[in-house]
């Protein structure tokens, strides 16, 4: 398999991306904690083999102040022990389910622990947030987004 670029989205048509910019900013502006949204972002895109969305938020987490040991490890929170909060285990959860829908959809347990974590307002930001990040990793990943040239 070559990992040559397939087509440029943006190129062919710029207005493509307009359709998930507003969703975008829906999540930009949530009131989860500043760090979350890129663990989950890099956790999804991980699942979803997207390197130009890992490549992106892995630079976003270290932005938002995470620690580079809790990006190194966001691969396996579930034996990472205290390193991550159970706020955050429970996004984590939630995002592997929903990414991973196929695989019997949500569970319960998980509903649970997200609702014992977050209030309904912040269960729809995650929700949201998990779901753009999914729309972006299908795009680059099927059109083969090459990753951009860094200094």
């Amino acid at each position: 398999m070559t990992n040559k670029q397939r087509l440029s989205i943006k190129d062919v048509d710029p207005t493509a991306y307009q359709a998930v910019l507003p969703l975008q900013k829906y999540v930009n502006s949530a009131r989860l904690d500043a760090g979350l949204v890129p663990l989950l972002d890099i956790r999804a895109s991980q699942l979803n083999g997207c390197a130009w969305c890992l490549d992106m938020h892995t630079d976003d987490a270290r932005e938002a102040g995470v620690d580079q040991r809790r990006i190194d490890l966001v691969a396996a929170w579930h034996e990472a022990g205290d390193l991550f909060s159970e706020r955050e285990q429970a996004a984590l959860a939630l995002t592997e389910q929903m990414t991973l829908l196929s695989r019997g959809g949500v569970s319960d347990a998980v509903w649970e622990r997200v609702r014992d974590a977050f209030d309904e307002q912040q269960i729809v930001q995650l929700i949201m947030a998990i779901s753009v990040i999914n729309v972006w990793n299908r795009m680059n990943v099927t059109a083969r987004t090459s990753l951009p040239a860094k200094p």
